[in-house]
This record gives structure tokens, sequence and C-alpha cells, in this order.
């Protein structure tokens, strides 16, 4: 069994089903005086997050629908609109983290096992959810937003949260919901578990160690964790819920 010294999480999809309340953060902004007009659907957005980070969606948009180019500058100010937008909506009782994941992270804790978040999305958006969520175990490293050049599928972001955590791919594991996330972590040489959300995809999500409905069950413990293939040997991802187990042992 390979030594487990922390776990990394995706936030959005993965610690809570947040992308109708991002969705709906977009279009208040867009419809707002002043704003753009647009709005986005839930298949139009559905589409969009193939593209990571949202000033670039916003940019692969205005692109995709053949719109006047909208200076960086503009983009930019749209983008923290819809951040102040999405923390307004993000409050107790109106989100929770996904099913399992309290119990996975204070098993962690109880372990001391370290935590770290490796996102596109803002710090200011990270904080305002585990505000919302509080009380939490607290998480050492968070990795988010701009802090590197290039954003999932590029592996930098798990890269900065290893360096700052001071620790080897080997050690760690990654949290994740969508093949993007799944590419990111791999790159950067993590066993990666993607539990599927709502704007996830379907997968198959190759490259995946194993490919959860969540976090819920049982069987996923700290031992089940560390236990996971190493990215080199990664077999077919397994569903350890809603299908047939593969023979991986849960």
């Amino acid at each position: 069994m390979a030594e487990l010294s922390a776990l990394i999480f995706d936030v959005d999809g993965t610690l809570a089903e947040t992308e109708e309340l991002h969705r709906a953060a977009f279009n208040e902004v867009f419809g707002a005086a002043g704003g753009p007009g647009w709005h986005w659907d839930q298949a139009l957005y559905a589409d969009l997050l193939r593209v990571t980070g949202g000033k670039e969606r916003i940019a692969a948009y205005i692109q995709q629908a053949g719109l006047a180019t909208m200076p960086p500058a503009a983009v930019a100010a749209l983008h923290r609109a819809k951040t102040a937008a999405y923390a307004r909506r993000v409050r107790p009782g109106q989100i929770d983290l996904r099913p399992g994941v309290r119990r996975v992270l204070l098993a962690a804790q109880k372990a001391r096992l370290r935590l770290a978040i490796a996102t596109t999305t803002s710090v200011e958006n990270v904080q305002a959810l585990l505000d919302a969520c509080a009380p939490l175990p607290r998480f050492d490293v968070i990795a988010a937003g701009d802090a590197v050049p290039a954003k999932k599928p590029a592996p930098d972001i798990y890269r900065l949260a290893l360096d700052r955590l001071g620790l080897p791919a080997a050690a760690c594991v990654a949290i994740e919901d969508t093949q993007n996330g799944v590419v990111s972590a791999t790159g950067a040489g993590l066993r990666c578990v993607v539990t599927r959300s709502l704007y996830g995809g379907d997968g198959p999500f190759p490259g995946a160690a194993a490919v959860l409905r969540d976090l819920a069950d049982p069987a996923v413990t700290l031992d089940w964790l560390a236990g996971l293939p190493p990215p080199a040997s990664y077999r077919p991802a397994s569903l350890l819920t809603g299908t047939k187990k593969e023979s991986t042992s849960f």
C-alpha cells in the first residue's frame, strides 16, 4: 500500500455541486444594466465548461458566438462582477458539500493527513464556499485561480499544490469530477478519483483510478485511497457505486 500523506480536492462539482450557482451568477451580470445581454442556458454552459477559468470561458463564448471582441480589461471586469454575484449566492443553508465529502475530510483530519485544493476557480469563490459550509477541517494549501498561467487540463495547478505541500505526487490523491481535471492531476503524477457531477460529463474518464457516484459509499476509506494504483499502472476506471465492480479490491 502506498503511503498517503495528503488529499487534493478540486472545488466546483467535487467539493460541492456549485455550477448552477456559477451559471446563475454569470447570467445575473450579463443581464444587469450595462451588461452584454447574454444568457447561458444549461446546454450552452455545459459546452462552455470544457474551457476552464471564468475569464477564459467568457472569451471562448465571444469567439464561439462570433461577437465583437471584448478588451481583456472588460472581460476581467465582467468576471469580477460575476465573482461578487456568486459570493452573494453562496450562503449557509443554500449550499453544502457533496455526499461523503465531509466524512472523508474529517477522516483525513483525524489521521493527520494534509488537505489541499487545486482549482481553476478564484480564491474568493473558494473562500465563499468554505465559509458557507463551515465548520470544516483546515485546508493547508489553496492553489486557485490565476496562481498559474496555464489552467486545467495543464498540470500546473496540481504541481503548485504539491510544491506548497512539500510532498511528492506518489504521497497524494486527487479528487476530481471532469476529464480536464483527470488530465491535470495525472499530468502532475497524481492518482486521481472521479466523482460524477451535474456538469462533469459522462466519462469514461480515461486515466482515473476509479470513477464513483460520490464519496458517500462507506467503502471509500483512507486505506482504499492509499491503495490506488500509481498512474503508470492505471487500469480502466472502475465504478465503486452504481455498477459491477472491476477486479480492483475495495
